[in-house]
């Protein structure tokens, strides 16, 4: 199927601005619709609410789940139901201990028996997950699942004093320009939204002089993007000794990939606005916002988080984490093992808001791609979305002329296979780079048990 990604690139460029306002104007509209406005008043009115009160909504927001999983969910047919203690904590307690952890490789080889019966076909949507430790497993959600998680992030959003409609600048995965375009503009407007979007593979040194110019330029209240494509731009804002006037920017709001410190301090020091982190999954299953002091709370109202403990102090528990998610989505994902890991603090956050706190979360820490014309390319793993033909998948890079395309591919994988992801790279790495692909059994992990969708020796000689 043909997305709007796929046909923006090849338009002229006036016209990829008309394309992506008329994109931008369903995607609005499919975000912030009526459940989501009423889920976001919702929620804010228990931004302040008692860790009692939490566990309330969360108690009946479980309850609701695993009744409906047991009638309309093939896999999760046999559940037991629900406990009966009067204390809402102990009662989520007893009716997580009845769960089996749910493992990637079990849902994906039956994603059929997890999707909910009781959703009509025409109201299902489809997705994927990012492939971070391999290719995206496939997802099936609903618009109030997808409102729902808009209304966490707009949560905190209007926290920053952010608005809906407020104008803003993005820096993603969007193929919104030609790789082969060699002169600025490297980004276009999606005027519905208010919204100016960076390409992410034009980051190159004598291209960033052009992106500076035009971020001072763009009408902008806040900043989203990857925080590998923000810490590029926020670097050649204070090499230029141009950082944005303070106050022109509400906050900066990376996603997708794991914040390090030192994205944080230069995305600071050049936006002139403080960087509020969140994270969160394809699957609809977590989702954590941080406060004005950098911890990452819990949206209690929308997914319940278990650390598997594996070390602990008097301050902190440390450990894989469990995410069961509570919206009303297409697919329950109960006590789900994401594949990351996380520190909870065993204090309350001195910010005053209660419920669950993290200190951080190990996601991924991808590299970049260096390409032969100096161009460093963040957050790839878009290139494996749609191969499910691949069990798992990285990008390895030694020296800037080529890389290496590691793939663990199933019996399904043939030659259509293989040129649907050669044309996949070309796309976003152009074609001077060689490209060798190796086919391994498994891709080797790292000393935690994962390992990183791209992996370059480059990237000491830039940091």
């Amino acid at each position: 199927m043909i997305s709007v990604q796929d046909v923006v690139p090849l338009l002229p460029g006036p016209i990829r601005s008309t394309a992506l306002t008329l994109a931008g104007y369903w995607i609005y509209h499919s975000r912030f619709n009526d459940h989501f406005f009423r889920t976001l008043s919702e929620f804010e009115a228990s931004a302040d609410a008692s860790i009692e009160m939490l566990h309330e909504i969360q108690r009946v927001r479980l309850d609701k789940w695993i009744v409906r999983a047991r009638h309309h969910v093939p896999h999760y047919k046999d559940l037991p139901p629900p406990s009966n203690k009067r204390n809402h904590f102990e009662a989520i307690q007893e009716t997580l201990s009845t769960i089996r952890p749910l493992e990637k490789d079990l849902y994906a080889s039956n994603v059929g028996s997890f999707i909910a019966n009781d959703v009509p076909r025409r109201k299902l949507r489809r997705s994927h997950t990012s492939g971070t430790t391999g290719t995206a497993l496939p997802l099936w959600h609903t618009q109030e699942a997808l409102a729902e998680e808009y209304a966490a992030i707009w949560r905190m959003y209007r926290s920053y004093g952010v608005q809906l409609r407020d104008p803003k600048m993005s820096f993603g995965g969007n193929m919104i320009t030609p790789f082969r375009q060699l002169k600025p503009p490297f980004w276009r407007t999606n005027y519905y939204e208010g919204q100016t979007l960076f390409s992410t593979y034009h980051l190159k040194p004598r291209n960033l002089h052009a992106y500076v110019a035009a971020i001072h330029t763009t009408p902008s209240r806040y900043a989203q993007g990857y925080p590998s494509s923000l810490n590029l731009v926020a670097q050649a804002l204070l090499d230029a000794g141009r950082p944005l006037p303070r106050g022109r920017l509400a906050a900066v709001f990376p996603s997708s990939e794991r914040l390090l410190a030192s994205h944080r301090e230069n995305i600071e020091a050049a936006f002139c606005a403080p960087v509020a982190n969140r994270y969160g999954s394809s699957e609809f299953a977590v989702s954590m916002t941080s406060c004005r002091l950098n911890n990452l709370h819990v949206d209690m109202e929308f997914c319940i988080v278990e650390v598997e403990v594996e070390e602990e102090t008097d301050e902190y528990v440390r450990g894989p984490i469990l995410v069961t998610g509570l919206a009303p989505s297409a697919t329950p994902f109960f006590r789900y093992r994401i594949g990351d890991v996380g520190t909870r603090s065993k204090r309350p956050c001195p910010c005053g808001r209660a419920g669950d706190v993290f200190l951080d979360v190990d996601g991924r820490t991808d590299d970049y791609i260096m390409t032969p014309d100096g161009r460093l390319i963040g957050r790839l793993d878009h290139i494996f979305k749609d191969m499910h033909d691949v069990a798992e998948a990285q990008i390895c890079q030694d020296r800037k002329e080529a890389v290496e395309i590691r793939i663990a591919p199933r019996i399904s994988f043939n030659r259509s296979s293989e040129d649907h992801l050669m044309r996949e790279i070309r796309r976003r790495l152009g074609t001077e780079i060689e490209v060798g692909l190796v086919v391994m059994q498994e891709i080797p992990r790292e000393r935690n048990g994962k390992f990183r969708a791209v992996k370059s020796s480059l990237m000491g000689q830039l940091r």
